[in-house]
């Protein structure tokens, strides 16, 4: 009888072992949740909400125009520990970014960026570049775009695309704001 019991105690071992497996390979590349912290992607998102982030769109692909990512900010404390940013892609190897009159232009052009409401699109704060996006580069910002609301491209320049974990597919909670992005 006590080795039933200890078949059925491995039995579940293995079970649970191979889940943890499983939901870890899942984590590293499939997907993983990010909350939002901080105010750099108001009016689109919304501190504390809960963002399911697919890894799989730049394993095989690249980041586009309009993505919302998810990146690492390497050693921002100075002691080697890095943080998570969530921002909009909105220069691609090769562009050339510009901040001219409070709006953003893109090769020279200026960007129609009608994921904002129109009043969102000006950006505080003096002019900014030109910048050129270099290759395997991308050019970050936060929705947010009054004065020193968001930490990004314009501070710490492009984002290496080893830098960049996944898209944000959709707004997971709280659940009465589920929406794709």
């Amino acid at each position: 009888m006590t080795m039933d019991w200890w078949k059925e105690i491995f039995s579940w071992l293995k079970l649970v072992g191979v889940a943890l497996i499983i939901a870890i390979l899942l984590n590293l590349f499939v997907f993983q949740l990010t909350i939002v912290k901080g105010q750099s992607m108001e009016p689109t998102l919304a501190a504390k909400q809960i963002l399911f982030v697919g890894k799989w769109n730049y394993l095989i692909g690249n980041p586009k125009l309009g993505d919302i990512v998810i990146l690492k900010e390497d050693n921002y404390d100075g002691i080697g520990d890095n943080r998570l940013l969530v921002k909009r892609v909105v220069g691609l190897p090769g562009d050339t970014i510009q901040v001219v009159n409070h709006y953003l232009y893109r090769n020279g052009v200026q960007v129609e960026e009608t994921y904002l409401p129109e009043e969102a699109s000006f950006i505080e704060g003096s002019d900014y570049g030109s910048y050129t996006v270099q290759q395997n580069e991308y050019f970050v910002l936060g929705d947010n775009r009054a004065l020193a609301a968001s930490s990004d491209s314009r501070s710490f320049g492009g984002v290496d695309k080893k830098k960049i974990i996944g898209k944000a597919q959709f707004i997971l909670w709280p659940f009465n704001q589920i929406k794709g992005l």
